[in-house]
């Protein structure tokens, strides 16, 4: 089905992903939206490119066409235009949907969740851009997941090289989406694509091919400013000199090293107009494992300043930058991880158990229980009237539950409770 069921520990790893991923996004000052799962089909459809195959329809009892929403960028856009937002600084943690052939070991699936952060609003070039860049930095930093590089690349670049290489205006999106293949197949397979399937001439696609290949830092920037076709090109000029700025700002947030300006980064969806990004990771720690898991990308997004419009009656639009976090990729990984290593993941928060060692002592747990729950503290105890007071103990060691709280007939005499650190079997009267 390309879907999955999580058990506790599976469940206990995403929590725990999420969090640290939404922790990200609020020290960034982004307010929580949320969006109905159900979009109309008219919403969805000639956003996506080549990925409207994969967009699930449904038509309701009134005969209203619908989709499963497929990705949290669009249904964004028609939210800002309904509501007649013109700014906001939001993140979005969601499941979508894509009727796609699942991958498992590679995180693909047809039902996952993204976790998306996205700036709507008139401000000054690239200081949003920059931000979204620091964001995935630092969310891939924090998870250790390995050495990572965050290309980046510009829409405009890419039409300005489509442009001054012979390619039809008409053409432009289909070609992206030919060159968005580079980073899966050699060029020769996506230079037979261009020329066979999308009908570019090959001299066309043999001048693509030289600047697609390209890839560097605030070198190549400044070395295709002097390019005397590109130069010529506005859109490209433009495209290049907020690369250079783009540049300036992640210089200043310190994340360069981490930063490579591909020109064969094209990513596939039709309404991205300026910057567009992605982090890959460079290598997996494969210590334990006998293959290295191959996971593609593991964030991505750019600037979609016209998708606002096309939702508004009168057209006006929203400039708008944002990233979204491959969550199902990054969890793939970190599950391998933990399974190889054999280290074992606590399930619950549980921070004590209250236990009896003697019969008939249940009303005595069950009160003290409701006075630790009413305090806010997480706890736990056994379903079973008179359980032996090994088992419970040995139910803290299996699940990590780092104390027990002990209550027996003396303790209930003196007016005290035992409090037994699990691991190393100390005990206080209290």
């Amino acid at each position: 089905q390309g879907t999955r069921d999580h058990a506790p520990a599976q469940a206990a790893l995403r929590e725990r992903l999420l969090s640290a991923v939404v922790s990200c996004f609020k020290r960034h000052g982004a307010a929580a939206i949320d969006t109905p799962v159900l979009e109309l089909r008219e919403t969805l459809v000639g956003k996506y490119g080549e990925g409207a195959k994969l967009i699930y329809e449904l038509k309701d009892q009134g005969g209203e066409l619908l989709a499963l929403r497929y990705d949290l960028t669009v249904p964004f856009a028609r939210y800002l235009a309904m509501n007649k937002i013109t700014k906001m600084k939001r993140y979005h943690v969601a499941k979508v949907y894509r009727r796609d052939n699942p991958a498992t070991t590679r995180g693909r699936y047809r039902e996952f969740y993204q976790c998306d952060f996205d700036i709507a609003g008139q401000f000054d070039p690239m200081i949003p851009d920059a931000e979204c860049l620091k964001i995935v930095h630092e969310i891939l930093s924090d998870l250790q997941l390995g050495d990572f590089v965050i290309k980046v690349n510009d829409r405009r670049i890419l039409n300005g090289v489509f442009a001054v290489c012979g390619v039809p205006e008409s053409q432009f999106i289909p070609a992206c989406c030919t060159v968005d293949k580079l980073d899966k197949v050699p060029w020769e397979e996506v230079r037979s694509e261009m020329v066979g399937e999308k009908g570019l001439s090959p001299e066309a696609a043999d001048r693509i091919g030289e600047y697609v290949q390209l890839h560097g830092g605030l070198d190549l920037i400044e070395q295709l400013l002097q390019d005397p076709k590109l130069s010529q090109n506005k859109v490209a000029k433009e495209g290049l000199g907020d690369m250079k700025l783009l540049f300036e700002y992640l210089s200043l947030f310190g994340i360069t090293g981490k930063i490579s300006f591909d020109l064969s980064l094209a990513r596939g969806l039709d309404y991205y107009t300026g910057v567009i990004f992605e982090a890959v990771l460079l290598q997996q720690d494969n210590e334990h494992l006998e293959e290295p898991l191959s996971v593609g990308s593991v964030a991505g997004g750019g600037r979609y300043d016209g998708l606002v419009g096309m939702f508004d009656a009168k057209g006006r639009k929203v400039p708008c930058v944002g990233v979204s976090i491959g969550i199902e990729r990054i969890f793939s990984i970190l599950e391998q991880r933990l399974e190889a290593s054999g280290e074992k993941l606590r399930t619950t928060e549980t921070q004590v158990l209250v236990a009896t060692p003697q019969k008939h002592l249940l009303a005595a747990r069950m009160k003290l229980i409701s006075e630790l729950w009413d305090a806010g503290i997480k706890a736990e105890m056994l379903y079973k009237k008179d359980p032996k007071l090994l088992k419970q103990l040995q139910y803290c060691e299996d699940t990590g539950i780092p104390l027990a709280v002990i209550v027996g007939e003396q303790e209930l005499a003196d007016g005290v409770v035992k409090l037994r650190d699990v691991a190393t079997r100390k005990e206080v009267r209290m």
